[in-house]
């Protein structure tokens, strides 16, 4: 029979942590108990989960999903977030797809790194991953006297209702993950 053991899937025989075993187990509930999202959760599975400490009181449950899933966790994401934050009350849950990136190919090596294993790219796609559901309408980055800069990321009003209560999150778990400062804002609609 399944058992919550065929939702987490680890690379090359490492054994899950507790937190992780807690998180496939809620993933297994909500499979069985949301009919909606029963036939959508059936062949998903996660590869790794982490609980993060962002400013405060507030903490996150990042959960990071197989690259080749990540449009399949998109179309429940909206429903699946709120029931696994019903499940881990307190925390706000973030899905992130697991992406690797290559160093850069030595010199005289005819071997060319794909475009979506550099770090930028990289970096900008857990951006869009962080904010999902909202979309990333503007960017700016703001360079200070001090040589620090910070990055201004523009999100669509659309998803406001979704996203706002969870902004201050995703500004840790982004800079937790990659190291970068990013403020999130909403653009200035001008009647």
């Amino acid at each position: 029979m399944f058992s919550a053991q065929n939702k987490i899937r680890k690379d090359k025989d490492v054994e899950a942590t507790e937190f992780e075993e807690q998180v496939a187990q809620a993933l297994f509930d909500v499979e069985n108990t949301n009919q909606e999202l029963k036939s959508d959760l059936k062949d998903l599975y996660i590869n790794q989960a982490v609980q993060m400490d962002i400013s405060g009181n507030r903490k996150a449950v990042v959960i990071y999903v197989p690259y080749r899933l990540r449009k399949a966790f998109r179309k429940i994401h909206l429903r699946l977030v709120r029931e696994l934050e019903k499940k881990f009350s307190g925390k706000d849950v973030i899905v992130v797809a697991t992406r690797r990136i290559l160093r850069p190919p030595k010199k005289g090596s005819a071997v060319q790194r794909p475009r979506t294993r550099t770090l930028t790219a990289v970096h900008e796609a857990t951006l869009e991953d962080v904010v999902f559901p909202a979309e990333i309408v503007g960017k700016r980055i703001r360079f200070r006297l001090d040589g620090s800069k910070i990055q201004k990321v523009f999100l669509d009003t659309k998803e406001r209702n979704n996203t706002e209560y969870k902004l201050e999150t995703m500004m840790g778990v982004y800079r937790k993950l990659t190291g970068k400062d990013v403020v999130f804002e909403y653009p200035v609609v001008e009647a």
